[in-house]
């Protein structure tokens, strides 16, 4: 015997057309709503980055291929813009090498630094908080124009580094940050004070790890170096691949240390090329030829991060394959 509990309720198959287009009609208003409401939320951030990221990059394209100098109106004179950056001017190589310099030392021992003080951080212990907080803390107010005077202060001819230098019976001349040979260095290093924020990605891909890779390690007799090597570092490559873009990045963009500090000398030895594209347009006045700057460092920055991107499958580990 079958009882009512083991009767199964089966919907009639024989629904009638004109409800079943009925529940489609409500499903496509529900639908319509949901995504007026995202766009309604999603305006503003659509309204910003059009009028302020958009627009701009059209009109920047544009005065690259003019004679533009805010004084008079622009005046198309096509790629001779981009002919004379390469041709004939001496400046902007400079800049670029300073730039290539800069980026090419900061990045690694910028993650380099990173990643060393996450694994440090990466125990169980009282204020470990604290810590995060404290190593944190240069990258929020590392490109602040008050930290580079600080900086300017104490690699000055008067600061803490020449006293302390001439305590030891070190006299100089000229200070660290006056002497072409070493005022690169100290823009560099501070530069790679401001690990905090790869220091923070590190710490959290550390905590992403199994454990039981580095238990199953330990009880084969693997000991750390190996550990780190086989386990932690392929384990880490896509946050690496992350923060090296990031810092590249970065790196190609650096303008406040180097306008405040040192304002690009001596003899133009930390003239970074977003310094020099701020001169051409601000001292200058001549726009066009700093959008046509502005358009190669565009395309330099684009270049190297699909060249690291084309290259990432021989060097970066993703556990899902890379998809």
């Amino acid at each position: 015997m079958i009882s009512r509990r083991d009767l199964v309720w089966v919907p009639s198959l024989t629904v009638k057309k004109n409800e079943v287009k009925r529940m489609k009609k409500k499903i496509k208003a529900y639908k319509r709503r949901d995504n007026i409401a995202g766009y309604v939320m999603l305006a503003p951030w659509l309204f910003g980055f059009v009028l302020m990221y958009f627009l701009p990059m059209l009109i920047s394209i544009y005065y690259s291929f003019t004679d533009y100098n805010l004084l008079n109106d622009a005046q198309v004179i096509g790629f001779d813009n981009y002919v004379r950056i390469f041709t004939n001017d001496d400046t902007f190589w400079q800049a670029l090498k300073v730039t290539f310099i800069y980026t090419i030392f900061l990045v690694p021992l910028r993650l380099a630094f990173a990643l060393i003080v996450a694994m440090l951080l990466n125990t169980k212990h009282r204020g470990l908080g604290l810590y995060r907080t404290i190593y944190y803390i240069p990258s929020i107010i590392g490109g602040s124009i008050a930290v580079s005077i600080v900086w300017q202060q104490i690699f000055g001819n008067d600061g803490v580094v020449m006293s302390l230098l001439s305590v030891f019976g070190v006299d100089q001349e000229v200070s660290l940050l006056g002497n072409p040979k070493t005022a690169l260095a100290v823009i560099i290093l501070m530069g790679v004070w401001q690990f905090g924020s790869s220091m923070l990605i590190f710490l959290a891909a550390l905590k992403q790890i199994p454990g039981s890779l580095y238990e199953s390690a330990m009880v084969d007799g693997a000991k750390k170096p190996t550990i780190f090597f086989k386990i932690t570092l392929p384990m880490l490559t896509p946050t690496i691949f992350f923060n090296l873009i990031l810092q590249m990045v970065n790196g190609f963009r650096v303008f406040t240390e180097s306008y405040v500090i040192t304002d690009g000398g001596p003899l133009d030895s930390t003239l970074s090329y977003v310094l020099y594209l701020y001169r051409r347009a601000f001292t200058y006045f001549d726009m066009g030829y700093s959008c046509a700057l502005a358009w190669i460092l565009v395309i330099i920055i684009a270049v190297f991060t699909v060249v690291l991107f084309k290259t990432q499958n021989n060097w970066v580990y993703y556990e899902s394959g890379g998809e």
